[in-house]
């Protein structure tokens, strides 16, 4: 099924209203996984014409994604990954987690970035970025659709290779998130180190419960649940 190609619009936009040179795309990956990192990817475009097919990561096959990766990493202007651990997942939340992840990119590339376009409606960047949120910008905007296959393709290779110590769980195939052979790993083994412990799926566990890790937030709220799966998904 054919997509509309990412333009710069949205960057355009930015240059002509706030006089941003410099403007970076973030995009994330592994918000859902069960296992592994969050993983951000700031990407600095420019206004050139990007590499023919590119769009969001997730309507690529695997094949043509790692190629446009290949593609993208050398025709870029600029880009930084950054992540956020199980652990850090666990302890600070999502929404926080991400934050972090999203910093450690932009803050690696080499120039720091006058305006940040946000893939999604809400921005958990905040400040002093300053920052554009764009629904489905992994799909309409340049710089975003780059981050987001780079970010893809680097957190698949990351998750195969932690596969690599633990089979039976098909990180290579999964790449953390739910699946039924993930699943029935998890029945089996439970949680690796990996494993974020704070997340609903431990619920449905009760040979593992008592690794869940229980998180308190820090205005006493309830704990973020955005994006996780429970274990019958």
């Amino acid at each position: 099924m054919p997509y509309e190609p990412p333009t710069h619009t949205v960057e355009r936009s930015l240059r002509a209203t706030t006089g941003a040179k410099v403007i970076a795309g973030v995009d994330e990956v592994g918000r859902g996984a069960w296992a592994g990192p969050v993983t951000v990817c700031a990407a600095v475009t420019g206004l050139r014409r990007p590499p023919v097919g590119l769009t969001d990561s997730k309507l690529l096959t695997v094949k043509r994604r790692n190629e446009l990766d290949a593609e993208l990493r050398k025709w870029v202007t600029a880009y930084a990954l950054g992540h956020a651990s199980p652990e850090e997942i666990d302890d600070l939340g999502m929404t926080a987690a991400l934050r972090l992840a999203a910093s450690r990119a932009l803050e690696g590339l080499p120039v720091r970035p006058d305006a940040v376009i946000l893939d999604g409606k809400h921005d958990y960047l905040g400040a002093p970025w300053k920052v554009r949120t764009v629904i489905k910008g992994d799909r309409s905007c340049v710089a975003v659709a780059a981050a987001s296959v780079i970010a893809k393709v680097h957190r698949d290779k990351m998750m195969a290779e932690l596969g690599n110590e633990h089979a039976d769980f098909g990180f290579a195939a999964n790449a953390g998130y739910p699946s039924p052979v993930h699943k029935a790993a998890l029945e089996e083994r439970g949680p690796t180190p990996y494993h974020r412990l704070s997340w609903a799926y431990l619920d449905a566990l009760p040979r593992w419960q008592h690794l869940k890790k229980a998180r308190v937030p820090a205005d006493g709220g309830v704990p973020e649940i955005e994006g996780q799966l429970g274990f019958d998904f």
